[in-house]
């Protein structure tokens, strides 16, 4: 398979691998796992470019390689909130309120637009294995930039 096909069917695999998660196991992601999806479709896409355009193989790549690191800086970003190094600045990842009002059109208008699950919670795929999701994401994330910088410098066909 050329190698540059395979670099945007890897990164397409991490948000698909996320999302299937929540189906499957019932895993709810915060506001910081989503956040951690996009730059993998925009690698995956530069990454689909450069397999198709020859010319700007070297500098799609290169752009899809530092789209995968994105995702991996929100990793450590999302590690240091789970591990309490630092608080999120997102509203969404904050804990839910307590619902307050008096009626129920209250309660209502006070619960947030989208359900959401706090960035310091980590989530845990593996029992006993201490790597959240996160973890996973920046260890995959600096796997898969790796692997296209060795595609890039091998020169690979696309």
């Amino acid at each position: 398979m050329p190698s540059m096909l395979l670099l945007a069917l890897l990164a397409a695999a991490a948000p698909l691998f996320a999302r299937a998660s929540e189906g499957i196991w019932g895993i709810a992601p915060c506001e910081l796992c989503l956040w951690q999806r996009w730059p993998y479709w925009a690698a995956a896409a530069l990454a689909l470019a450069a397999a198709l355009l020859p010319r700007g193989r070297r500098l799609l790549g290169g752009l899809a390689v530092l789209a995968v690191l994105g995702s991996g800086l929100v990793a450590g970003f999302h590690i240091g909130v789970e591990q309490g190094w630092w608080p999120s600045p997102l509203p969404g990842c904050q804990a839910p309120r307590a619902l307050g009002g008096t009626g129920v059109e209250d309660m209502l208008r006070s619960l947030p637009a989208m359900p959401s699950k706090p960035c310091d919670a980590p989530t845990y795929l593996i029992p006993g294995l201490p790597l959240s999701m996160a973890a996973m994401n920046l260890l995959y994330a600096l796997a898969l930039a790796g692997l296209g910088l060795i595609f890039l410098r091998k020169g690979t066909t696309a």
